[in-house]
């Protein structure tokens, strides 16, 4: 028992870090919508915050992989923390909407950065008999943020401002990165790169990912269908309150409850996760998770009232925990470390494209024909398209392309 806590101390240091940044994450979430509302009166202002983040993700992941596969990574987790601190601390202090911007574009690019960083992080930390406890408890963790923070949130607004939740998240971030000092420099031997930054490396890094993709198909054909996955999850979701409101005829108080039942749904299945996630597979974890997500949101889509479409939200959130696990798993182990940072990178690039020109398709065929429709339309080709996942997952002879991670390709 002692020698097992031991081996999760460092891991369980990395899960209170990703806790914290959760939490401010969720806090500094609401607190800047309400203040760019406060400042413009315009909902318009406040979808542009939206549409940010994708672009700062597309702007970033060209080439952010190139030098987290080529920098220390624990360092470059505590710097990009840092530097969000930074920028987000000074957002109150501005009065200028375009200044909000571009600091708002800034922070994002240094989130798309800590994303694939951190994974590579976590891939080489935690071993791999480890990974789908821990990938659990991390959903775990990611719901109980979804709940803490607004909550959080809302307490803040009671004896302060907005701003005050802003100071909050920087602090929150300044935290986790000075936790992530106290985390093992796995790589203290690794030089300087020596390789000089120009968009010669980088045609010569997005080769190694195209390689790696072909003769990885099968690993990649299952990540790009997991990535498609919620490329349609964000496109329905951006239709999920007009859908509620203006087809299901939801009042205000009832579209909140709706929502909260989402939350509920994310927490009770991140529970029943961690405790059923040593009996199930990571391709089971993967396969059952998105099938029933596919099978929440149907639900939704075809509701006529609260009660079926609160179902489906519970349904979706349960399961999510499930599929997330699975796919966190299923990367670490068949992803060598060594390009991880360019796989992740270069797939999140074409994840955010996908994500701004579905989302757009979808917002337009929603005005041109109808909510229901596009919903209906989309949720149909998330089940049929998770189905075919599930389907070359769960195959008894899939073990033939799916190396597991002492067997991985090294480039």
């Amino acid at each position: 028992m002692k020698n097992k806590l031991h081996t999760w101390k460092n891991p369980l240091l990395l899960l209170i870090g990703i806790g914290v940044a959760n939490v401010g994450s969720w806090i500094y979430f609401i607190a800047l919508n309400l203040i760019v509302l406060d400042m413009t009166g315009s909902p318009l202002a406040v979808s542009g915050l939206y549409i940010i983040k994708p672009f700062a993700a597309l702007v970033t992941n060209v080439w952010s992989g190139s030098l987290i596969d080529r920098f220390n990574k624990r360092n470059l987790m505590i710097g990009l923390d840092f530097t969000r601190a930074l920028l987000i601390f000074w957002l109150p202090f501005f009065d200028s909407l375009w200044a909000i911007y571009v600091f708002v574009f800034f922070i994002n690019m240094a989130g798309a950065m800590f994303e694939p960083t951190s994974r590579t992080y976590i891939t080489q930390l935690i071993q791999p008999e480890d990974r789908k406890r821990f990938n659990s408890l991390r959903s775990l963790i990611d719901s109980g943020g979804f709940l803490i923070g607004p909550a959080i949130a809302g307490l803040l607004f009671l004896i302060g401002t907005p701003s005050l939740a802003i100071f909050i998240n920087a602090a929150a971030l300044f935290l986790s990165g000075w936790i992530t000092f106290f985390l093992p420099n796995l790589e203290s031997n690794r030089a300087a790169p020596t390789a000089k930054f120009s968009f010669n490396l980088l045609k010569k890094d997005w080769a190694i990912v195209i390689d790696f993709s072909r003769k990885s198909a099968y690993i990649m054909l299952v990540y790009f269908l997991f990535s498609c996955l919620v490329v349609l999850m964000t496109a329905v979701d951006s239709l999920e309150a007009a859908f509620s409101k203006e087809i299901l005829l939801l009042s205000d108080t009832e579209y909140g409850f709706l929502v909260s039942v989402a939350g509920a749904g994310v927490v009770v299945g991140a529970l029943v996760n961690v405790m059923t996630v040593k009996k199930m597979t990571t391709s089971l974890l993967i396969g059952l998770g998105s099938v029933f997500v596919s099978i929440g949101y149907l639900i939704y889509a075809f509701s006529n009232g609260f009660l079926l479409a609160a179902i489906g939200f519970f349904v979706l959130s349960f399961f999510l925990a499930f599929a997330n696990t699975g796919f966190q798993t299923f990367y670490q182990n068949n992803i060598p470390v060594e390009v991880m940072g360019r796989v992740g990178s270069v797939y999140a690039f074409v994840e955010a494209l996908l994500v701004i020109v579905t989302t757009a398709i979808f917002g337009a065929v929603a005005q041109i024909v109808s909510i229901r429709v596009i919903v209906i339309m989309g949720t149909l080709i998330m089940l049929v398209m998770t189905i075919f996942l599930s389907i070359i997952l769960l195959h008894p002879y899939k073990s033939n392309f799916h190396p597991t991670a002492k067997t991985r390709h090294h480039l």
